[in-house]
């Protein structure tokens, strides 16, 4: 059985980022009930949080709920929206993921930490002789 690559689109990691962006986009969307906006926002808060339920540090556990519980919450979701507005907001996440990132951009964002980095050293006053 061959590998699926991290982007590839049949990989659990992409399904799941589209996915958790066209929450995103429908949480927005004036179409959707004010109580699945609400439950839209919960999940991809959720998912975009570095606090866990459980964990990532603890094996096995600490990835799994991940796994599951962004799926069973995007799957509650949808049942909360009129038809087909998801599909709608999947569509466009899925052309956004294909996009290429940018390397202006991160470049722009590193030099951002390095320089935050230099002045918080320049404030406690550590010389770098």
């Amino acid at each position: 059985m061959p590998r699926l690559k991290r982007n590839s689109p049949a990989s659990l990691a992409h399904r799941l980022r589209v996915d958790v962006h066209a929450a995103w986009l429908t949480a927005r969307d004036p179409r959707t009930p004010w109580h699945a906006r609400a439950f839209g926002l919960l999940i991809t808060a959720y998912a975009l949080s570095p606090i866990d339920l459980i964990p990532d540090f603890i094996p096995v556990l600490g990835l799994l709920d991940d796994v599951v519980l962004i799926p069973l919450g995007i799957w509650l979701f949808v049942k909360m929206l009129p038809d087909k507005v998801f599909e709608e907001h999947r569509a466009e996440a899925a052309l956004a993921a294909e996009r290429p990132g940018s390397a202006w951009g991160a470049l722009i964002v590193i030099l951002l930490w390095v320089f935050a980095a230099l002045a918080v050293a320049w404030l406690f006053g550590f010389h770098f002789d």
